[in-house]
């Protein structure tokens, strides 16, 4: 930056000088050589200048190279995260998608078919954005996991990881948590909503709440969360999403908002579930443009016959 200032300086100075002189290049030798060696200097200072300028931004460009490199390792490690196939004979279908809005995303869903029958699955929404948020998902899921597959209730665990994330995160970071457990037996859905966006439910449940449970995760270290139940019959769907999806278009004035993805699931609840999947993005990305301004994720679940493949 100092160089650019004393080059232009310089330049400047060098034109007052060649400005006030210009009568007097023909008539004097001094005059001529002290302009020649100004011009000569300017260049090289200037050549100088845009060399370091040259190795600055061949620097920039590969320390820009590198980050982009890393981000694109971290998103695929990310990716490896989410399920890559989905539970087919537990009495639910699936679809479930995340949307980055920088790279890498701090939602979370998981699927997860446990020993004895039991189904669970789940959609996290961590507080902020980027790797710092991505690296508390991957922390999430991990202990999410653990505790499923011990066989602990949707309540122990929202309990015990509310726990870890008050331990480990500081007073700016939470998580808002949707955990469920499917009974395939009497069709039943047991789910705790910790201060997560209200699913939207088409069918037989059509316009029930899916609200109970507390707080969101990683706030106070002794939270308590209610737990809720559903019954699904064959046919019923459910949309689970992050604020990602509602929230859109708060930047131009006015949110997606909940009716809206209500009345899209509504209008195209007969359809397969990766078909009703892309529309809501369409219309979401539609409502926000292009680029997203938060996180996008969502899963969809729809209940079928026992055994037997939904359409």
């Amino acid at each position: 930056m100092k160089d650019r200032i004393y080059l232009a300086i310089f330049l400047l100075g060098a034109g007052v000088l060649l400005y006030a002189g210009r009568g007097l290049i023909a008539r004097s030798v001094i005059v001529t050589a002290g302009l020649t060696f100004a011009g000569t200097t300017a260049a090289g200072v200037f050549g100088l200048a845009l060399y370091r300028v040259q190795i600055e931004l061949r620097a920039s460009r590969m320390e820009l190279a590198r980050k982009q490199a890393e981000l694109n390792f971290a998103h695929e490690v990310q990716r490896a995260l989410f399920p890559r196939q989905f539970p087919s004979d537990s009495g639910l279908e699936f679809s479930a998608i995340c949307v980055p809005a920088s790279g890498i995303s701090g939602d979370y869903y998981d699927v997860l078919q446990l020993p004895g029958g039991r189904l669970v699955f789940a959609v996290a929404d961590i507080s902020g954005k980027g790797i710092s948020a991505a690296i508390l998902m991957s922390n999430v899921q991990a202990v999410l996991r653990t505790l499923a597959e011990a066989g602990r209730s949707p309540a122990e665990v929202c309990s015990q990881l509310n726990r870890h994330l008050y331990r480990v995160t500081d007073d700016s970071w939470f998580a808002t948590f949707f955990y469920a457990e499917w009974n395939c037996g009497d069709r039943t859905l047991t789910y705790i909503n910790a201060g997560h966006t209200t699913p939207v439910l088409w069918g037989s449940s059509r316009g029930q709440q899916l609200n109970e449970g507390g707080v969101p995760l990683g706030i106070f270290p002794d939270s308590e969360f209610r737990v809720g139940k559903v019954e699904l019959q064959p046919g019923d769907l459910m949309a689970v999403y992050s604020d990602g999806v509602t929230e859109a278009g708060v930047r131009r004035g006015e949110q997606f908002g909940e009716a809206r993805l209500e009345a899209l699931v509504t209008r195209h609840a007969q359809k397969p579930l990766e078909e009703i999947q892309q529309q809501v993005l369409k219309e979401v990305r539609k409502w926000s443009g292009e680029e997203p301004e938060d996180d996008v994720t969502l899963l969809l679940v729809r209940a079928k016959e026992n055994g037997k493949e939904g359409r």
